[in-house]
């Protein structure tokens, strides 16, 4: 089970770690490795939400998330979106973006620098969001019930995860973009941040809302689709499926995406800490990145989120914390270690609470037998 789902994912690993020090040489090797952990460190909540997700799919678009997907990871967010930041910023072609990588690596750096506030308020509002509207959510199981009870009662107002993030965003704004670090020294960066933060959100709210009502459309049609085979088999006529669940499948899949793309900034910018080297921050970003795939997928088929129901409560309070450094980091530099040390706490936390509660049933089981 664990070299079919990790396969391609350990296959990637040789080639691109044999590839960089066959290229560039052993100091390559070395990055390329150290990014690839650094992805897998800074991720792995990333994993545990997308499996949440990705185990409403059926066996094809698993597939698709695994193979298109991973292109659109490695290629548009590892690699097409460092060069577009200094593209935009600089405003120059994407060819000479290219050509500023890699013969003046220092000036391509200080570009990015300068992007930073925008890119930390996108990412920053995008994953508060996700943070917001889980935690003011009733659930079966609540991990931190103390906290989680009442935050469910005030999640009866409407839009009220709306209205925190919009004062988080004009807190950052006025609190951090105003003396932001660039690559000049301090600027004030509020306009930016608040153009930028504003667009995060509505980006949320757009591909959150249609894969929200996708997904309700999908359990529609998959009642549909279990009286028509009902009939079906009546009548001796067999009834294909693949065709009902594709349009909802579709959109979850690219919800999927766009929440890949905003747990991707931090490793991004992270990255740039490391190497200035684009092909190299692509390859091991890259390989982190199919390993983040292919545990999603070994979640979804172990059925682990079902057997530690407190996961994917970790993942997002990980999630939640990415989103306040990120708003933080507009101004404050933080370690990447840092980042990936707290969400690997509170995930570890989610998964002891669930083990706990796993050993809690099985007593009481055995004591009601006996």
């Amino acid at each position: 089970m664990v070299l079919k789902t990790f396969g391609w994912s350990f296959a990637i690993t040789a080639l691109g770690l044999a590839f960089a020090a066959w290229q560039w040489g052993w100091e390559a090797f070395g990055v390329v490795l150290i990014l690839s952990i650094l992805e897998i460190s800074l991720s792995f909540d990333n994993a545990v939400v997308n499996a949440g997700i990705l185990k409403k799919m059926n066996a094809f678009w698993q597939k698709i998330f695994l193979t298109v997907g991973i292109l659109i990871a490695v290629f548009g967010m590892r690699l097409v979106f460092p060069v577009a930041i200094v593209a935009i910023s600089a405003k120059v072609g994407p060819i000479e973006a290219i050509q500023l990588a890699l013969d003046h690596p220092d000036q391509y750096e200080a570009l990015v620098t300068d992007a930073h506030p925008a890119i930390a308020a996108f990412g920053g509002m995008f994953l508060l969001m996700i943070f917001l509207d889980f935690i003011f959510q009733e659930r079966e199981h609540k991990w931190l019930a103390w906290l989680e009870h009442p935050l469910a009662k005030l999640g009866k107002v409407d839009m009220l995860s709306v209205c925190i993030a919009l004062i988080a965003l004009l807190v950052s704004a006025m609190t951090f973009a105003t003396n932001a670090h660039t690559s000049t020294g301090h600027a004030d960066k509020s306009a930016t941040v608040l153009l930028a933060g504003v667009a995060g959100l509505i980006t949320y709210l757009i591909v959150g809302g249609l894969s929200s009502y996708f997904e309700d459309k999908l359990e529609e049609e998959e009642e549909r689709e279990h009286e028509e085979e009902e009939k079906a088999k009546a009548a001796g006529k067999p009834v294909s499926a693949v065709g009902l669940a594709g349009k909802a499948a579709f959109f979850l899949f690219l919800y999927l995406e766009v929440l890949d793309a905003s747990f991707s900034f931090d490793g991004v910018i992270g990255a740039f800490a490391i190497t200035n080297h684009i092909f190299w921050m692509a390859l091991g970003l890259g390989i982190g990145a199919m390993y983040v795939r292919s545990l999603t997928v070994y979640l979804v088929r172990q059925g682990t989120l079902d057997d530690y129901v407190y996961l994917e409560h970790g993942a997002h309070y990980a999630i939640g914390a990415l989103a306040v450094i990120l708003l933080v980091t507009i101004q404050h530099e933080i370690s990447e270690l840092i980042t990936g040390l707290i969400g690997v706490v509170l995930i570890a936390g989610s998964f002891w609470s669930s083990l706990r509660r796993n050993k809690r049933l099985e007593l009481e089981g055995a004591s009601a037998e006996a």
